[in-house]
């Protein structure tokens, strides 16, 4: 025979054997605050209103750059009218408004109006994906909780784990995989073009302008279509971060139920409240039924009839047990009719609610029901009127 011993530092079984089992205990909450459980609704909106969602800068900055070079193409020979358009005037201003302080401002607000013109639609279509590639991603949030003064970022201790972190860490790699990326396609777009750049000091210059332009549109596409395709993987790699930053414990779990819906034996305190209120409401609606169909012990269902107001009967009061035999009893001190009837009875109180019609199929049945009640009662009517 063994017997069973606590003693603090294990469990030891006494016996023929002894034994002792790994003094290391486990707590069981180390598991409740294991963050296992998806992000519920409200923690989801809690960190949205603080301004924490998940972005991928790589790819938004991935876009621009595509966007810059592809509108560097498209509004190129605009920009180089209107530039040249801007030279022309320039050069054709006589040289004594460079001497007064009203000319030289008005050649300088010319100037500025023309490189603002000159760089309109390529800084409308940067800004615009800007936007889109931002707000597709988040949204639109507006939140102060970032621009909040916080202790925690001013501590050296915080900042060194945010330094040695696993996102510092990973936006490292994503640094130096940029870097990598420019360098290897910088070089092979230039070996490429080799004999062409060996040569470009030979070359006119409207000549060398346009191959050099070419060169960087061709270099900037490049390299933005595989940043591009980096963005992309940075996306996921982001909601997969944010998602998991998310995750709550089943403890967390527990408490936003208890905020949200309330102490669970508070909950239960104010139903069976509830069912007292309903019960004492249903009792109450007895007297004014017009018969009692019983089981007769463990089911009683109270109806109700008016042929004026009602298209069917109505389900007054229902009851099994305790219930059931409160209502019989309501009912004999109100001279209500008590008429047996087990299946009829069962079917009413599974088949219909308290303040409903009766289903369609037990139509019939309670119609005989109601009709020998009120045969009864007429026969009671006319012998007491010869009495």
């Amino acid at each position: 025979m063994y017997r069973v011993k606590l003693k603090r530092g294990g469990l030891i079984l006494q016996g023929n054997r002894v034994a002792q089992v790994s003094r290391r205990t486990i707590d069981l909450q180390l598991f409740a605050q294991e963050k296992t459980e998806p992000a519920t609704p409200r923690r989801r909106e809690e960190a949205r209103r603080k301004g924490q969602v998940f972005k991928s800068q790589e790819l938004a900055s991935a876009l621009l750059l595509m966007a810059a070079f592809a509108g560097l193409y498209l509004f190129f020979p605009y920009m180089v009218g209107e530039f040249q358009k801007l030279v022309v005037w320039v050069y054709s201003q006589q040289p004594e408004q460079l001497v007064s302080i009203a000319g030289l401002s008005g050649i300088v607000v010319t100037v500025v109006l023309s490189f603002l013109r000159l760089t309109f639609p390529l800084l409308t279509l940067v800004l615009v994906v800007g936007l889109i590639s931002n707000v597709s991603q988040t949204g639109f949030v507006l939140s102060g909780e970032p621009l909040r003064f916080k202790l925690e970022r001013i501590n050296p201790v915080e900042g060194f784990k945010r330094i040695f972190s696993r996102r510092a860490l990973v936006q490292l790699i994503k640094s130096l995989a940029k870097l990598v990326i420019v360098l290897i396609t910088t070089y092979l777009l230039l070996r490429q073009f080799l004999k062409p750049v060996s040569v470009l000091a030979l070359m006119e210059l409207k000549e060398g302008t346009r191959f050099i332009g070419y060169l960087t549109l061709k270099l900037g596409l490049n390299s933005g279509a595989v940043l591009l395709a980096l963005g992309i993987m940075d996306f996921y790699y982001q909601r997969w971060e944010y998602e998991r930053s998310l995750m709550m414990s089943k403890q967390e779990l527990k408490d936003e139920l208890k905020e949200v819906e309330g102490d669970p034996q508070i909950r239960a305190k104010i139903r069976e409240r509830q069912r007292q209120l309903a019960s004492r409401r249903m009792m109450e609606d007895v007297p004014r039924a017009d018969v009692v169909i019983t089981n007769p012990i463990h089911y009683a269902v109270a109806l109700k009839y008016d042929a004026g107001e009602m298209s069917a009967p109505v389900v007054l009061a229902k009851g099994r047990g305790y219930v059931a035999q409160r209502i019989k009893d309501i009912a004999r001190a109100h001279e209500i009719a008590l008429v047996e009837n087990r299946p009829l009875a069962q079917g009413l109180y599974w088949g219909a609610e308290i303040g409903e019609e009766i289903p369609p199929e037990f139509y019939q049945a309670v119609a005989e029901v109601l009709a020998f009640i009120y045969q009864m009662q007429n026969r009671h009517y006319y012998l007491g009127k010869e009495g």
